[in-house]
């Protein structure tokens, strides 16, 4: 390159003096300032005004099912942990690319920066539940990387001053000796103050815009405690069921006695959790309403209170499951759930029997479609308002949810309740239903190996093999284990608590040393015996006998 491309008042080329690496970090430090910004403003507006949630909830409903599917066979209940992980990294790249490109056009970093703020207002208004309001944070966010982007640049892209004429002769030209050397001293100073490139206040700039992002996404933490809803949930208590649950056998859990296996009753910490809520949805106990409307004679509207004062609450112990469930997966869980029963609530209020779905709406906006015939049959579906003696936990659907045993989740189980449509399967299609997923889910009969773990090496001789069956209900009659190619034998089963629970088995066996493939079949009570048929979840729940490899040392 010669010394007539610098000429007085251009820019210096990005090539220059270490500036690409500075430029990519200004586009990343402009990033990290919108995100800490916007997380501020979210914290005034509501969690889920938030950008990263918006879009993350957008990247969730576009997102194809095969690649939600193995999303959640990857990650599990930590998909949207990742979900969210890979937005931030994919954020960070671009924002360092368009800090690269901004050294030769600060235009193009303001339009990117100006296009992601975009792309957050209209994932956070467009949302189902989305308000004007929710706007704000993106807006706030772009606004405030804009100006630390052009702030960041200005000891970058520092123009080269022309030297003065002298004794009032014409300035001289580029090929002028002493203009020449001028130029080269100016290129040559570098970093120098009055230089084209100033690296200390470029770092200077750096350190209070990352102190900002940080003390901005710290201060958006502190002020979302503002919606928090624990200590109202906490001063919530549970009333007392007209009908209790059925007394426990004794001798029912044999988790106690067998290392590994899955205990009877999971608690609330370790219970699953699938849904499409990045951030679970935050409802005040006094502000809740649970509306019914659609096909209904008598429609109406419902306080928390209101639920909670009825003298019809029941108390069952249910196992759930969720279709996303791969076989032998740990999607699965049983509680003893407290609520209204959803038969009497919705004759109560009429439901007319040309209604053959429920579309149930949560405060986030997501639809999930229920049988209504499934919905007024089931003994022991319910309006659940309490999980194992406490509210229901925010993550499962405080204040209120719907459950219908038997039934996969996605059809069955809406969390944050607040609106119940009585309408037909051929008027509307629910969330999933959209995304070709079955209209209705009846859950398969399963069984599953807990202990010993695949693949585990242990001590050749005598050790239990247990786990658990389900098959809600209808009921668990029989468990049967292979291993390797000898014939089947029948398992020892825990006491029957409710055909709604699962239940575990133990079978005690003479490992020889060796490798060993063991295999688990359940029967219900209907007599139906579990496929060996292997399917996927999609699109109604996965099938086929769980087998494992382990080895005997």
């Amino acid at each position: 390159m010669t010394i007539t491309e610098e000429l007085p008042g251009r820019r210096l080329p990005a090539r220059h003096d270490g500036r690409r690496p500075l430029g990519a970090l200004a586009g990343l430090v402009s990033a990290a300032v919108a995100l800490g910004v916007a997380e501020l403003v979210a914290g005034l507006v509501g969690p889920s005004s938030s950008p990263v949630v918006a879009v993350g909830d957008v990247v969730i409903t576009l997102t194809p099912e095969p690649v939600k599917a193995f999303a959640i066979a990857t990650f599990g209940e930590q998909d949207k942990v990742a979900l969210v992980v890979g937005t931030l990294v994919l954020v960070a790249l671009a924002a360092l690319l368009l800090g690269l490109g901004s050294l030769r056009s600060a235009r193009l970093g303001v339009a990117g920066i100006g296009a992601f703020g975009l792309l957050g207002v209209l994932a956070a208004v467009l949302r189902p539940a989305g308000r004007a309001l929710d706007a704000l944070p993106a807006v706030a966010g772009a606004a405030a990387g804009i100006t630390v982007l052009l702030l960041l640049l200005r000891p970058l892209t520092r123009p080269v001053a022309a030297p003065a004429p002298s004794g009032g002769r014409p300035e001289a030209g580029p090929r002028d000796g002493v203009a020449a050397d001028r130029l080269r001293e100016v290129l040559a100073a570098g970093d120098r103050k009055g230089g084209a490139l100033d690296r200390r206040r470029f770092f200077l700039a750096s350190g209070v815009a990352v102190g900002v992002a940080a003390a901005g996404g710290y201060g958006g933490r502190l002020l979302r405690r503002r919606f928090d809803v624990a200590e109202a949930r906490a001063a919530l208590t549970l009333p007392r069921p007209a009908s209790p649950a059925p007394a426990v056998p004794a001798g029912a859990d044999l988790a106690a006695g067998v290392a590994g296996l899955t205990p009877l009753f999971t608690a609330n910490r370790d219970f699953y959790r699938v849904d499409t809520a990045i951030v679970a949805p935050l409802v005040r106990p006094a502000d809740h309403r649970l509306e019914t409307t659609g096909m209904f004679d008598s429609p109406g509207t419902y306080t928390l209170a209101d639920l909670f004062g009825r003298t019809d609450l029941i108390e069952r112990d249910i196992t759930l499951t969720c279709v996303s469930n791969e076989v032998g997966g740990g999607l699965a869980g049983t509680a003893r759930w407290l609520g209204v029963p959803l038969g009497a609530f919705l004759r109560e209020n009429g439901v007319r029997s040309g209604s053959s779905q429920l579309v149930c709406r949560s405060v986030d906006g997501m639809t999930i479609g229920a049988p209504t015939r499934a919905a007024l049959e089931a003994e022991d579906a319910m309006l659940a308002i309490g999980m194992n003696g406490e509210p229901l936990p925010v993550e499962h659907g405080f204040p209120v949810r719907m459950l219908i045993p038997g039934l996969y989740g996605y059809v069955s189980a809406c969390k944050w309740l607040t609106r119940i449509e009585a309408t037909t399967f051929d008027a509307f299609d629910a969330y999933w239903v959209e995304r070709d997923w079955a209209a209705e889910a009846p859950i398969k009969i399963a069984s599953r190996i807990d202990t010993p773990a695949a693949l585990r090496r242990f001590p050749a001789g005598r050790r239990a093999i247990a786990g658990v069956a389900w098959a809600q209900t209808r009921g668990i009659a029989r468990v049967e284990v292979r291993v390797d190619d000898k014939d089947w034998a029948d398992a020892d089963l825990s006491p029957a608590v409710d055909a709604d629970v699962w239940r575990q088995w133990v079978l005690p066996y003479e490992f020889a040393p060796g490798p060993h493939t063991l295999t688990v079949r359940a029967t219900g009570a209907d007599g139906e015996v579990q496929t060996d048929r292997r399917a996927d979840p999609f699109p109604d729940g996965a099938s086929g006998w769980h087998s494992i490899q382990v080895t005997a040392a």
